[in-house]
């Protein structure tokens, strides 16, 4: 097991190195060459990579432990091998800390949501209705903000008066638990038909996450329900004394952080980090919710592109565990199954050759499909992995305030901003969209509350404000299949990217004082070098770049604008 200790804008990662390499052979080396290489460092192959072309997942007949690093390295500089990767498992977890720190404070009572949703007016003229559309500011923010301050979202309504709204488009959302039976998803769900290599059983998605080569069902299981059931539950059962003592060691970890909290507030704060933690194994969920949600009703929420289709792809585990291989199969797998768009909402992978190769064979395959990920929540100067492989739309977040949301990364490779939200000091500031924690199995043998608590927005969590550049990315992917949609998904990636862009405006935006004197830093020592080394000096060996605007550091190329890019689309 690798770690790598959290640092002031980074969190704590831990890794580890199983005896799995992943092996990508030169297209033209026979079997028998394969073979040969395999032999001399002592591998076996596992199986082939599926959706892929001359990849395998190997071991080593003798290593083991952090050997398997050397073995890799040696394999990466030998002819015939494409690219040499260490089978990495990585746990990518929600950030979830702040915003569980402040959950109980913004709980809402049943009465108190129907008095704060009756004080809100409908968007004007939007062709769809719902009694929480004007929840979702990240669509259309002039319920929250009224008439006169500037429009700080995408511009949805507009775009869905004078669109398909995305019919016939297929997203891919390739993340963690997608719960596709909620009542908002389960008619946008994509059926497998008319494809020659069907996977056993599958009929709308996959979860790449189990043993034996997967499962056709992305939500989650009986056994993963069973295990986090008891957990979910004695956060609202046990007493504050009892959730104390089967936490202790975290409550000593909570006491030493907030010297003041009494035996009460660090109860709370306990039941808000474990409910949480649980709530976000659904946040593929959130973003499936985000890109294509319809709720068929009037009330429910809606997605950017309510008309579009999801295809559940499934790669992460229990408490965010992932490995290379199964992203690189679910990439080739979105793309065998041809789709429009594949949505990453997920960001601080580590660097990988073998992914970065899987990326530029499926674009240069496929011109008019487009791939969205998340700029990251680092708050660093660059866009996090795999956003930064070139040829894919990276994403940041803004606040309804049209601020850069605080922990947006931005930066080298960022291309556009999305709202994101933030949370810290209001549920309302976050995107609205579905929640997962209503499945009947979590509230089996107990009451549900009579308040919503953490980031829910109602008491069994069926909607849910979040926030993150893991909703700003699923937007920008409900805006890239508005745009398929009027042209029957044949559109080329290259001109969708140059309308993001293009249509995209600083307009509504805004920087704060604290970006206004980095941006001053940087600018003056030279960009991608004052979060690390502050004062740092310039070698001067070569001339200093021309610095760019604070504006397109902070937010690439703007705000994006569904009305406008549609427009430009059709």
């Amino acid at each position: 097991m690798l770690s790598r200790p959290a640092g002031e804008k980074q969190r704590e990662t831990t890794i580890v190195l199983p005896n799995e390499i992943l092996l990508s052979f030169d297209p033209g080396l026979a079997q028998s060459q394969v073979q040969t290489l395999l032999n001399r460092h002592d591998l076996e192959i596992i199986r082939p990579l599926r959706f892929t072309q001359n990849r395998y997942l190997v071991r080593s007949r003798k290593a083991s432990g952090t050997d398997i690093l050397n073995i890799a390295n040696r394999l990466a500089t030998t002819p015939g091998i494409q690219s040499s990767t260490p089978n990495f498992v990585q746990s990518i977890q929600y950030e979830m800390q702040d915003q569980a720190a402040t959950g109980a404070a913004n709980s809402n009572s049943i009465q108190r949501i129907s008095q704060l949703l009756a004080k809100l007016p409908q968007p004007e003229d939007s062709p769809l209705m719902s009694n929480l559309l004007p929840l979702q500011w990240h669509l259309d923010s002039t319920p929250r903000r009224g008439r006169l301050q500037p429009r700080t979202d995408i511009r949805a309504t507009e775009a869905w008066r004078n669109s398909q709204k995305g019919k016939d488009v297929v997203v891919a959302v390739i993340d963690s638990v997608i719960q596709w039976d909620h009542p908002d998803l389960v008619q946008q769900v994509y059926q497998a038909k008319n494809i020659n290599d069907l996977l056993p059983g599958e009929t709308q998605g996959w979860d790449f996450t189990s043993d034996n080569g997967g499962d056709p069902d992305t939500r989650m299981s009986a056994a993963e329900l069973k295990q986090l059931r008891p957990i979910f539950q004695q956060t609202f059962t046990l007493s504050d004394a009892e959730i104390l003592k089967q936490y202790a060691d975290l409550a000593t970890r909570i006491r030493r952080r907030y010297k003041d909290y009494s035996d009460g507030q660090v109860a709370a704060l306990i039941r808000s980090l474990k409910r949480s933690q649980i709530a976000a194994e659904f946040r593929g969920t959130w973003a499936a919710g985000v890109i294509a949600a319809n709720p068929h009703s009037n009330q429910g929420a809606f997605g950017v592109e309510p008309d579009a289709k999801i295809l559940p792809v499934r790669v992460f585990g229990i408490d965010g565990e992932i490995t290379e291989e199964r992203l690189i199969e679910a990439i080739g797998y979105a793309a065998a199954r041809g789709v429009n768009v594949i949505n990453m909402s997920l960001g601080g992978l580590l660097p990988s050759q073998g992914l970065t190769d899987q990326v530029f064979k499926v674009l240069d395959a496929n011109p008019n499909l487009s791939i969205v990920a998340s700029a990251g929540n680092e708050s660093l100067d660059g866009v996090a992995f795999p956003a930064a492989i070139p040829g894919v739309i990276s994403v940041g977040a803004t606040s309804m305030e049209g601020t850069r949301s605080f922990y947006s990364s931005y930066g080298g490779r960022l291309d556009v901003v999305a709202p994101g939200g933030e949370t810290q000091l209001s549920q309302q500031g976050g995107i609205f969209t579905t929640g997962g924690t209503g499945v009947a199995g979590f509230w089996e043998g107990i009451t549900p509350p009579k308040s919503s608590w953490n980031m829910t927005f109602d008491p069994k969590g069926d909607y849910i404000q979040v926030q993150g550049t893991s909703f700003s990315a699923p937007i920008v992917s409900g805006v890239v299949a508005l745009m398929q949609g009027e042209r029957q998904g044949q559109l080329k990636r290259d001109r969708i990217t140059s309308i993001l862009k293009k249509t995209a405006s600083f307009q509504p935006l805004q920087i704060s004082s604290t970006d206004t004197t980095q941006y001053r830093l940087q600018s003056a020592i030279g960009f991608g070098t004052a979060d690390d080394f502050p004062y740092l000096r310039p070698s001067g060996i070569f001339p200093r770049p021309r610095p760019i605007s604070a504006e397109q550091y902070y937010y690439g190329n703007g705000l994006v604008n569904a009305a406008a890019a549609v427009e430009a689309a059709k």
